[in-house]
């Protein structure tokens, strides 16, 4: 299959994984009104190892690649699921899901800071660099209004969930450096496991045991956060990573906060403000300048 004949099914891969991605921090936040989120996450990630277990291996056989180390797989677990989503699931509690994920939007520009830090990547240049002050200043705007009008331990919370992006940020960096030639159907059904046993064994010790959704509109979000948010989506996302250039990645995080503050908005009538709008503004434009080429790079590439 040439590059051109893989247009149209990377467009599609992206949109699909922008509307999924996109809709699951309000579905995350509605779950959360049933269950702990310690056990909520645990229990959406043991659904979907359910099901990575039955086509992993099929996956794997068309994708190529060998067994992922325990290592990686231990990484991956810890820090993409476990501890990333811990937290994403710890802070929505208090925090609304639009904005959650608006400030979840910083990950680009914390795996470029990553980048830079370990040498995995070219160097940043010029507007490249302003475009980590932009960001910023993006999320210290938004502090200072959205999350800081929510009250309560807003503000705290939010500082906490800014650690999610950065674990998961260097957690990618680790998996990029050591797994090029890993498969990630295998990576990601292992880590899947592992990374669920960890959510629920902190379920056990820190909220009394593990809660089963208690209605069947609970239970079904839990199984669309499993099968759609999470199998779906990672295998789309391992798929267009072969098949595109990163660029075509970097779209899913400019849209995806975009959708997630309008389906909170107009399923969950959560509000969104001027000053909502201004800090993602900023917190995109950083983004779009740290991805954005230096002048004759693609012409070195």
């Amino acid at each position: 299959m040439n590059a051109r004949s893989t247009v149209t099914p990377v467009r599609i891969a992206v949109t699909v994984m922008c509307l999924v991605w996109g809709s699951t921090w309000f579905v995350v936040r509605e779950g959360l009104s049933e269950m702990q989120p310690f056990g909520s996450g645990g229990m959406r990630f043991f659904l979907a190892w359910l099901v990575m277990a039955l086509i992993a291996p099929g996956i794997a056989a068309r994708e190529g690649g060998g067994r992922p180390t325990w290592r990686l797989v231990a990484v991956m677990a810890t820090g993409n699921f476990a501890i990333s989503y811990g937290i994403v699931y710890w802070a929505e509690q208090t925090l609304p899901s639009g904005l959650t994920a608006v400030l979840w939007a910083v990950f680009p520009l914390m795996t470029a800071g990553v980048s830079q830090l370990q040498g995995t990547e070219a160097r940043l240049h010029g507007a490249q660099w302003w475009g980590l002050v932009v960001g910023f200043v993006g999320v210290v705007l938004l502090f200072l209004t959205d999350v800081r009008s929510v009250g309560g331990d807003a503000v705290e919370r939010g500082l906490v969930l800014l650690l999610s992006p950065l674990v998961s940020a260097l957690c990618t960096a680790y998996i990029k450096r050591h797994g090029a030639h890993v498969s990630a159907a295998l990576l990601n059904r292992s880590a899947l496991l592992l990374g669920s046993l960890m959510l629920l064994a902190a379920a056990l010790l820190f909220e009394g045991g593990i809660s089963p959704p208690s209605t069947a509109k609970g239970a079904l979000g839990v199984m669309y956060l499993a099968v759609f948010g999470t199998v779906l989506t990672f295998t789309l996302y391992f798929w267009v990573l072969r098949q595109a250039s990163t660029v075509a990645l970097s779209l899913i995080a400019y849209v995806t906060p975009a959708i997630a503050l309008v389906v909170g908005a107009s399923l969950g009538e959560e509000t969104v403000t001027g000053w909502t709008l201004g800090g993602l503004a900023f917190v995109l434009m950083g983004c779009a300048l740290v991805l954005r080429r230096p002048a004759g790079a693609g012409a070195r590439a």
